[in-house]
């Protein structure tokens, strides 16, 4: 914000505004997860999988930091995840004790659903999250 500590009125409803409209996504993205039959978390953690830089595996380690959930936590969601066959474990070829975990085509098919309603609704809000993001960047410039 500005170098002064005082936080004005504006900044308050900005900020809020901004995680008002963070929250009204997540809890659209909540209800889509559910309506296709998983958890939100599991929706999350297809995400991590997929979408994990430079490879379509991760191991449990990965998926416990993207998840940013303890190594037991993540062992019993990924067990879930098994058991529902939207994912695989496999050993990691340069190294036989590490697991890897990858999306089923299954998987794969509820994460896409999933993520085509995501990019629609987030294009919906992006002009709604430009107009608070530019007036939190205004203000942290100093400027009111």
């Amino acid at each position: 914000m500005s170098d002064s500590s005082a936080i004005t009125k504006i900044e308050y409803e900005i900020l809020a505004e901004f995680r008002y409209t963070l929250r009204q996504f997540m809890s659209f993205s909540e209800n889509a997860a559910k309506e296709v039959g998983i958890t939100p978390q599991q929706h999350q953690a297809l995400l991590a999988i997929k979408g994990f830089p430079g490879r379509e595996q991760v191991t449990i380690r990965e998926l416990s930091q993207r998840l940013q959930i303890k190594h037991h936590s993540t062992v019993g969601l990924v067990n879930r995840l098994e058991a529902e066959k939207l994912i695989t474990r496999s050993a990691a070829r340069d190294d036989r004790r590490k697991v890897l975990i990858s999306l089923t085509a299954r998987g794969h098919s509820i994460l896409k659903k999933l993520s085509d309603i995501h990019r629609d609704e987030l294009q919906r809000l992006s002009p709604q999250l430009r107009s608070l993001l530019g007036g939190i960047n205004k203000l942290s410039e100093g400027e009111e």
